[in-house]
């Protein structure tokens, strides 16, 4: 966990969230669609993009792979994922609390 901690994109985000569980591409773009009520829908360049900086990365992992169908890659996140997942909800509750300091004050 030496990693220097930077914030995540909102892809990254959802893609670790979405593999708590073992989970494929189109699992994962569909998890992400049901968690933002369908705002954010993740192309296929930028889900795989995204998985494989994460597989170098060590947050995620290869869980299981069905060597017949492409789309049964599944993957799984990492202690090391979960670390990163946990400090990005940090960041983002230092943001939000930031945030309604500053707006709500002087109210």
């Amino acid at each position: 966990m030496s990693e220097k901690y930077t914030a995540m994109t909102e892809a990254v985000y959802y893609i670790l969230l979405s593999l708590k569980t073992p989970n494929h591409g189109y699992g994962i773009i569909q998890n992400t669609l049901a968690l933002t009520n369908g705002r954010l829908e993740l192309g296929a360049g930028t889900l795989y993009g995204a998985v494989n900086t994460l597989l170098e990365r060590g947050w995620i992992r290869l869980y299981s792979e069905d060597k017949h169908s492409r789309k049964k890659k599944q993957y799984l996140i990492t202690k090391q994922g979960e670390y990163a997942l946990e400090q990005e909800v940090q960041r983002l509750e230092e943001l939000l609390e930031n945030g309604r300091k500053i707006l709500h004050s002087g109210e």
